[in-house]
């Protein structure tokens, strides 16, 4: 910072011989002193590389776009971004360690789903999931796709809907696991259509989805881009999507919510934040430069090729969505009687 001093004196540059008058100097002191701390702050920062902490293991979704944040930030702030891969505990060991970490913008979290979901689902979880974090924006967003066997007697959602009121707790549904956002996908459903299905878990959504193929399951919701070369190949019905809105990876295929379903929405969801108290001027340039970054043709494509969708909304926003995601997903949870895994 450079504070000028009349008649072409040296100004007040930092360490190092100031020949000012000593007026000038104590002048520049308290201009500098007055300049609010946020100010200050975000003119010196990042001055070293940002951690960006993962709660999931190398090469999934949560990770890549970790990654492809890392290069936004690399661009636009000019330091690097270290991917810190922390899982355990369904992402609770990372978000732990972000909600613990120092607020001064070197340390932030790719949250997800289960960022919300763990509020509810986990004991003893160990930091607030809402007063613990700063939203910075929602990164991307993704749709779950409801899926049958093609020898199943339905063609939509409300035909999958009557046959389950018809035969209750007959019809079931597969899912990655317990708390997972395929299980949680057929808790709303059973929820908001009153039917009974049976909830069958696996460790992962291969092993689901395979039991899918051959019969064994009903039904499952898996990510789209996984699952859309087996409908195009007719080895799988699709019969919704989870979000509010149609994806543009399938426009072709309704919402849940459109097919009968009022109200149902499930996004799988992935977004930044910082630990609570990270000073609003650090916040707001991190939040510019992801922003900036999202907007870029080249990031659509990147991310819909990984079956997500841009998102990037305001701090404000962001903060409300996990704030309804919380009591949205801990309702059901606790309805449903789910317990961590």
């Amino acid at each position: 910072m450079r504070c000028g001093v009349a008649g072409g004196a040296t100004g007040f540059v930092g360490a190092g011989l100031v020949t000012a008058p000593l007026h000038a100097i104590f002048a520049c002191l308290l201009l500098i002193g007055a300049l609010p701390a946020g100010t200050a702050h975000a003119q010196q920062y990042p001055a070293r590389p940002i951690r960006l902490v993962v709660g999931y293991t190398a090469g999934g979704a949560t990770d890549l776009l970790a990654r492809a944040v890392g290069e936004m930030l690399l661009e636009g702030l000019g330091q690097p971004v270290i991917v810190d891969n922390r899982p355990g505990a369904g992402s609770v060991v990372g978000s732990a360690a972000v909600a613990r970490a120092a607020p001064d913008g070197y340390t932030l979290l790719m949250g997800a789903f289960a960022l919300a979901v763990n509020a509810t689902l986990q004991k003893n979880v160990p930091y607030d999931t809402v007063k613990g974090f700063a939203p910075i924006s929602q990164v991307a967003m993704t749709p779950y796709l409801l899926v049958v066997h093609p020898s199943m007697p339905v063609k939509n959602v409300q035909q999958l809907i009557a046959l389950a009121k018809k035969l209750p707790g007959e019809l079931n549904y597969a899912s990655a696991g317990t708390g997972t956002g395929a299980h949680l996908s057929g808790e709303l459903l059973r929820a908001i259509a009153r039917i009974e299905i049976a909830h069958v878990p696996y460790k992962g959504a291969s092993p689901a989805t395979v039991d899918v193929l051959g019969g064994r399951v009903t039904m499952t919701f898996v990510n789209i881009l996984q699952t859309m070369p087996l409908v195009r190949q007719g080895r799988l019905r699709a019969l919704g999507v989870t979000t509010a809105k149609r994806s543009s990876i399938a426009p072709d295929i309704p919402t849940i919510a459109e097919s009968g379903v009022p109200g149902y929405e499930l996004d799988g969801w992935f977004g930044v934040f910082a630990p609570a108290n990270t000073p609003p001027a650090v916040l707001s340039l991190l939040h510019g430069t992801i922003v900036n970054g999202l907007k870029s043709q080249e990031t659509r494509d990147r991310f819909l090729a990984l079956g997500v969708e841009p998102v990037g909304n305001s701090p404000e926003e962001f903060g409300h969505f996990v704030r309804n995601e919380v009591k949205k997903w801990g309702d059901i949870v606790r309805r449903a009687g789910i317990g961590a895994p």
